[in-house]
């Protein structure tokens, strides 16, 4: 049952509050993936799930996200903000040079179109890294 409920998907008009909802959510499901999976999680103006999407699968060692397809979806489904998880196979959630780099690439996108990116949630064997958490991800809002 647990297993169940760990990897349900977010209800539709449910509020996040914290990245540790977001690895709760997302622990089960990506902790023993042998593959990148990118997902997005699209947010109304009260920071409630609109939608939860996966962008890409890539490879052991990396997932190829162009904003294009993150931005895509956001802008169709209306999204005010966004959060973006993604996994680690190697089970070490400490964020690459890649990581970093689409991160400040999603944050750039979404201020041109004014659409915020809250955090960044990268899924480890047991732990988990927020962008958000650690001060990395920087808005100008």
């Amino acid at each position: 049952i647990s297993r169940r409920y760990a990897t349900e998907r977010f209800s539709q008009g449910k509020a996040l509050c914290r990245s540790a909802d977001v690895f709760s959510h997302f622990h089960q499901r990506l902790r023993d993936k042998k593959k990148e999976c990118f997902f997005i999680l699209l947010l109304d103006t009260k920071n409630r799930i609109i939608r939860e999407e996966k962008i890409s699968e890539g490879t052991l060692t990396s997932s190829l996200v162009h904003p294009r397809e993150a931005f895509a979806t956001a802008v169709r489904e209306s999204a005010a903000s966004l959060i973006v998880v993604h996994n680690h196979p190697s089970g070490d959630p400490t964020p690459s040079r890649e990581d970093d780099e689409i991160t400040r690439r999603l944050v750039e996108g979404g201020q041109v179109l004014g659409i915020g990116v809250l955090d960044h949630v990268i899924v480890g064997q047991e732990t988990y890294f927020s962008f958000a958490d650690e001060g990395r991800l920087v808005t100008k809002r």
